[in-house]
C-alpha cells in the first residue's frame, strides 16, 4: 500500500462492568472473574497511516505513557510478528476516555489497531486469531476485539456473548487514577463468590467486588459511588475503578442523576452499544 494513502481513523469505544466478582484464584496468582462487559458510546479516536518504511511509530504524546508502553504500539508490532507483515504504520490517538478509570481506554485502543491494522494490511486474519493476539496484551484486549456484550470469565479472556436492552448510564469520573495491580494486589475477599453459572442477569444483579479495596485506598471514588447512590440504589465502579456509574432506562433521568455529583467529580452520561463500532472488520 502507498505511503500516500489516506489515513484510517477508527473508534476505540470504552466499556462498563456491569457486574465484577472474583471467584477464585490461580495458582500463578492471577483472580478468577466473572463479569458482564458492555461497550458504551464514549471513545478515543486513532489515525492509522500507511508508512514507506517499516517502522511502527507514534505521532503526539499520549499523557503518562511512554511510547514503548502504549498498548496500541504494542498492538501494532504484535500482529505484524504474528503476520509477518512487512509494512509499517504511524498511529495516532485522541484520548478522550480517561486513564486509570476502568473504563477500558488503553485496552480498546489496542484492539482497534488489531482491527484497522488487519484491514489495512489486508491481513484477513479472523476475529478469533486477532483475540488470541490481545490477550497476550491485556485481559480487556479480547473483549473489545469480540465487539458485544459479553459475560467474562477466566482471567477475563473467556468471553460468551449475551443480549441486553441498550441503557443510559449516568458516569461519575473522580480525578484519581487506579492503577489494577496495586488493587488485585491488595485485594481481600473471604471468601470469594461463586460463579453464577447463568447467562441471563437481572438489571441490578451483582456487585463489584473491587469496589471496598478502591473505596478504601481513595475517598473520591467512595463519594463518587455514594452520589450516584441517591439517584440510582444500585450505582457501582466499574473495572477496578476510579470511575462509577448507575443504570437508567432513559437519558433525562441519568442526567439528573449527575446534578448529586459533588465539586470536582465530573459527570458524563453515555449509552451502551449492542456491538463494537467495528463490527465489520474481521
Amino acid at each position: 500500500m502507498s505511503a500516500t494513502t489516506a489515513a484510517l481513523i477508527v473508534p476505540a469505544p470504552a466499556k462498563v462492568n456491569l457486574f465484577l466478582h472474583v471467584t477464585g484464584r490461580r495458582d500463578d496468582g492471577y483472580h478468577l472473574l466473572e463479569s458482564l462487559i458492555v461497550p458504551i458510546d464514549w471513545c478515543d479516536t486513532i489515525a492509522l497511516s500507511p508508512r514507506s518504511d517499516s517502522e511502527i511509530v507514534r505521532a503526539g504524546e499520549v499523557a503518562d505513557v511512554d511510547a514503548a508502553d502504549d498498548l496500541a504500539i504494542r498492538a501494532a508490532r504484535a500482529l505484524r510478528d504474528a503476520s509477518g507483515a512487512r509494512e509499517g504504520v504511524t498511529i495516532e490517538i485522541r484520548k478522550r476516555i480517561p486513564q486509570g478509570a476502568g473504563l477500558g481506554g488503553g485496552s480498546s485502543d489496542a484492539a482497534s489497531v488489531l482491527l484497522a491494522l488487519n484491514r489495512l494490511w489486508g491481513l484477513r486474519m479472523s476475529r478469533r486469531d486477532l483475540a488470541a493476539i490481545g490477550a497476550t496484551l491485556g485481559a480487556d484486549v479480547p473483549f473489545f476485539v469480540e465487539g458485544g456484550a459479553a459475560i467474562a470469565r477466566g482471567i477475563g479472556e473467556i468471553l460468551t456473548p449475551v443480549s441486553i436492552p441498550t441503557h443510559w448510564l449516568a458516569l461519575a469520573i473522580p480525578p484519581v487514577r487506579v492503577s489494577t495491580k496495586d488493587i488485585f494486589a491488595d485485594l481481600q475477599l473471604t471468601p470469594m463468590a461463586a460463579s453464577a453459572k447463568i447467562n441471563v442477569f437481572s438489571e441490578g444483579y451483582g456487585r463489584n467486588d473491587l469496589e471496598d479495596t478502591a473505596k478504601s485506598h481513595f475517598a473520591a471514588v467512595r463519594d463518587a459511588i455514594d452520589a450516584l447512590s441517591r439517584a440510582a440504589p444500585n450505582a457501582r465502579m466499574t473495572g477496578s475503578g476510579a470511575c462509577a456509574f448507575a443504570v437508567f432506562a432513559d437519558e433525562s433521568d441519568a442526567q439528573q442523576a449527575l446534578r448529586h455529583l459533588p465539586h470536582g467529580i465530573e459527570g458524563r452520561v453515555v449509552r451502551t452499544l449492542a456491538r463494537h463500532p467495528l463490527h465489520a472488520f474481521a
